[in-house]
């Protein structure tokens, strides 16, 4: 079988096509041929070597989660039988025709439905979803900037926003036909995050209070404007660091206006608290299922063209998800 892997971390170009032996499923497994895999940012700071919450042990083969059908089960699994259709959760190895995934990650879709949006649902659906409503708590009202939100995470966090109840959602983009896109989504308003003053015209469009969510994927800089823009008692929930910087940070500037700040890692949330998760990941589907939420495939990629579908999401050009078909 076919998958994509790396030995040493570098730039896109260190991705490469191997053959490898098909897998056997051991006792608690499950072999899953992969229609569909999952591109995400975390994938590129990965291959890239940057700081990452977890070890990258090279070599590694990318990709966390991906959706396809069950191939083959292992002898105590009791749940799920060949010829499901499924979605995976994996650390590693979803750059792949076929994977191995532990029953517990593997989860039964619907029948029908859409295998290409299946394997979004996670780290970008699920992330969206409990950031906000989990640890921000978004509430009937509230007002939400959700920077990056033409991007996987952004995509769904602009439709949640509003599904949850947000009465502004405020969005955050690069580019012109970035915002469009994000006002095409449902976005009430979108300005350029990459200007200095972006929080002075957040707090212009919400009459001087500012927004009492913020998402923070940027850090360095990026938070210390995030905190600017923050509305008393505001939540700011951070995930991730895209800036490779650290911010400048003093506790005691949350006390005046109560204001918080959280952090989200969507494995730390699978791993601790998977009954939530698991939640979140089925009310995704029936979201789905209900056309309440729609999901923005951007682009898709064969395994030999892996490179360019990073270098897409490392320029930022991405609108939307990104992913592999392994047998294209």
């Amino acid at each position: 079988m076919k998958q994509v892997s790396f030995s040493e971390t570098g730039d896109a170009t260190v991705l490469k096509v191997t053959e490898v032996a098909q897998p056997v499923p051991g006792p608690t497994q499950v072999l899953v041929r992969v229609e569909a895999a999952s591109v995400n940012f975390a994938d590129v700071v990965r291959r890239s070597g940057a700081p990452y919450p977890v070890p990258t042990p090279l070599p590694a083969v990318p990709g966390s989660e991906v959706a396809g059908f069950i191939e083959a089960v292992g002898s105590d699994v009791k749940d799920l039988a060949v010829g499901d259709p499924v979605f995976a959760l994996t650390d590693l190895g979803g750059y792949s025709q076929y994977l191995i995934s532990e029953a517990a990650g593997t989860f039964k879709l619907p029948e029908g439905f859409d295998l290409d949006i299946a394997c979004t649902l996670v780290v970008a659906g699920v992330t969206a979803y409990q950031m906000l409503a989990d640890v921000a708590q978004v509430k009937p009202g509230d007002t939400v900037f959700i920077p990056g939100a033409a991007g996987g995470v952004g995509n769904y966090a602009v439709q949640l926003a509003r599904i949850l109840g947000a009465k502004l959602v405020i969005a955050g983009a690069g580019s012109e036909g970035r915002r469009k896109q994000a006002l095409d989504n449902g976005a009430d308003h979108a300005l350029d995050y990459g200007l200095a003053t972006w929080p002075d015209e957040l707090k212009r469009l919400t009459d001087g209070k500012g927004a009492d969510v913020v998402l923070d994927m940027i850090g360095g800089s990026f938070f210390n404007q995030s905190l600017a823009a923050l509305a008393p008692f505001g939540r700011l929930v951070v995930y991730g660091n895209v800036s490779g910087e650290l911010a400048q940070f003093a506790p005691i500037q949350l006390l005046g206006s109560g204001q918080s700040v959280a952090g989200y890692y969507v494995g730390q949330w699978f791993a601790g608290r998977p009954a939530e998760s698991r939640r979140a990941f089925d009310t995704l589907v029936s979201l789905v299922r209900a056309g309440r939420l729609r999901v923005e495939i951007s682009e898709k990629f064969s395994l030999e063209r892996a490179a360019e579908a990073h270098q897409l999401i490392e320029q930022r050009q991405a609108i939307g998800k990104t992913i592999l078909k392994p047998w294209a």
